[in-house]
């Protein structure tokens, strides 16, 4: 398994970014994906997660609402829409595949601030 987060940066409150998750060493199209994210003093929290087929999804109460997640199996690529940003949000996201729960990639920064 491998998994190499982009698509983060700084963001002002009320902005917007797209994270990207590529993925590969695994049958993409057949594993449940996770986007989690770690804020600064606390523990990993589950940010949204998606179906192998995209046709399910499950969402933090903290982002219903404000973030969207999605995938691409013929790009083997799960995405995060995150809109109207808060400073609540800043954090280093991971994905996450079923198909090896103990892996973690590097991680993209995200950070909300005027």
């Amino acid at each position: 398994v491998q998994l190499v987060e982009s698509g983060g940066g700084l963001a002002p409150p009320g902005g917007s970014l797209r994270l990207s998750c590529a993925a590969s060493g695994f049958t993409f199209s057949m594993y449940v994906m996770t986007w989690y994210r770690v804020a600064p003093g606390k523990g990993r929290e589950l940010v949204a997660q998606i179906t192998s087929d995209g046709g399910g999804t499950h969402y933090a109460d903290s982002v219903k609402g404000r973030f969207t997640i999605s995938r691409d199996n013929a790009k083997n690529t799960v995405y995060l829409q995150m809109n109207s940003l808060k400073p609540d949000d800043t954090a280093v996201y991971y994905c996450n595949s079923a198909a090896q729960t103990d892996y973690w990639g590097q991680g993209t920064q995200v950070t909300v601030s005027s």
